[in-house]
């Protein structure tokens, strides 16, 4: 591993440049601080609350001031190893919780844990507090996470004679028996964009127990029990025993799988639940959507929690002052902003309950934020070769599985072999 403040030598030697993970301007006295913020907002309205918050700070803090380089989520993870090996990466990374732990453990990133503010650490849920905590030290600062939610439509449930869910939860049971009785007429009760089933499955897998992986690093070892098993074989249970999923949305992406529940080819849809933001835009005009109960399983409604982050440079020249815009950007208020114009949860509990205060009923953010108050730990972001063994064995299994090419021995046997090969 290399050391992470080597190459700050070699910047200091370079006349007159200004290397992003230099730490800026101000160091000998003659300007402010400048902090280089590498954000991933791609969509237009996060990109306004993302720059309307940096200059809220800046308004605030002539002394330290923050410039915002936009950057996009395609091929981000190369990008900021090829900006990590050459010394040239950002003040402020902006990444998601699944990302950071091998950065964390090869020196990319700032131990934060002195800088967050007790209120800040009692604000964030354990489980999404765990996600971005490596080898015990806070390694970023949660922002925006998403839950699978259920979008139904309610004139098709209506003519289906089915009642709607009301209350907190809704048992996969229910979400099955409601999908049965919608089956008929040419209509499908359910479509589900599952192209790349893996990382659907390993989310929602501790509603059943599920944890997928034990231990961490290069210790953990892989898991596949009944909790692991339960909803990839009730999703083929309802794709091939009842019919009511409608097959081609297994082999489609989650946007793909909502053009038949515009057009009336189904009556719900298991969606991230960032998607009511386009489904209110999309959807056909008169067409009455609702987003049904959080989804619980065996144990509860749990779903593993990989929250969007910010992090700072272990490089950078003013940590300090990093941290403290990230506790000023992660406010209750901030966060509020930032994820009503993203279409997410927010990752504290005080600006989901503000969120959910402001939004009410609309759209569905009610049911959306009340899935938040589930999310737990999830064991497979801190797992080494989690991303190989994702690619190459879980992913092509999954699919075969759900084509009917598999049966469920088969598929437990080729995790465990393929998690085997990976770690020869």
């Amino acid at each position: 591993m290399r050391s992470p403040r080597a190459w700050k030598g070699i910047c200091l030697l370079l006349t007159g440049a200004l290397l992003a993970g230099c730490g800026g301007s101000g160091d000998d006295g003659s300007g402010p601080v400048t902090l280089t913020f590498q954000s991933l907002s791609d969509q237009p309205a996060a990109i306004a609350a993302t720059n309307a918050i940096v200059d809220s700070w800046n308004e605030t803090h002539p002394d330290v001031q923050v410039d915002v380089v936009p950057a996009g989520w395609d091929g981000i993870y190369d990008k900021l190893i090829t900006q990590f090996n050459a010394g040239s990466a950002p003040d402020i990374v902006h990444y998601e919780a699944a990302g950071i732990a091998q950065f964390a453990a090869d020196g990319y990133l700032a131990d934060l844990t002195p800088h967050m503010s007790p209120q800040t650490r009692e604000d964030i849920p354990p489980g999404v507090l765990d996600s971005v905590t490596v080898d015990g030290k806070v390694v970023a600062y949660p922002t925006e996470l998403q839950t699978y939610v259920v979008f139904a439509n309610k004139a098709l449930l209506d003519r289906a004679g089915v009642p709607v869910p009301t209350g907190p939860t809704m048992s996969w049971t229910q979400l099955r028996e409601i999908a049965r009785a919608a089956t008929k007429d040419g209509v499908h009760g359910l479509s589900w964009g599952l192209s790349s089933p893996t990382s659907t499955f390993v989310a929602m897998a501790p509603a059943f127990g599920g944890q997928y992986f034990r231990g961490r690093g290069e210790d953990a070892e892989l898991s596949i029990g009944p909790g692991e098993m339960a909803l990839p074989e009730l999703v083929r249970a309802m794709a091939y025993e009842d019919r009511s999923i409608l097959p081609v949305t297994l082999t489609q992406s989650g946007s793909k799988a909502l053009a038949p529940f515009y057009a009336g080819q189904v009556a719900m849809t298991v969606q991230g639940s960032y998607q009511a933001a386009n489904i209110a835009k999309d959807a056909p005009e008169g067409f009455e959507w609702i987003a049904l109960p959080p989804l619980a399983g065996s144990v509860g409604p749990a779903q593993a929690a990989n929250p969007q982050t910010l992090s700072v440079n272990a490089d950078s020249e003013h940590v300090a002052e990093a941290a403290e815009f990230l506790e000023y950007f992660t406010s209750t208020e901030n966060l509020v902003k930032l994820n009503a114009a993203d279409a997410l949860i927010p990752a504290t509990t005080s600006a989901r309950e503000a969120l959910a205060e402001e939004l009410g009923t609309q759209n569905g953010w009610d049911v959306i934020l009340a899935s938040g108050e589930h999310v737990t730990s999830a064991p497979y972001l801190f797992v080494s070769k989690y991303a190989q063994w994702k690619d190459t064995v879980a992913t092509p299994a999954y699919q075969r599985f759900l084509a009917g090419e598999i049966d469920a021995d088969g598929l437990a046997r080729e995790l465990r072999d393929g998690w085997q090969s990976t770690n020869d």
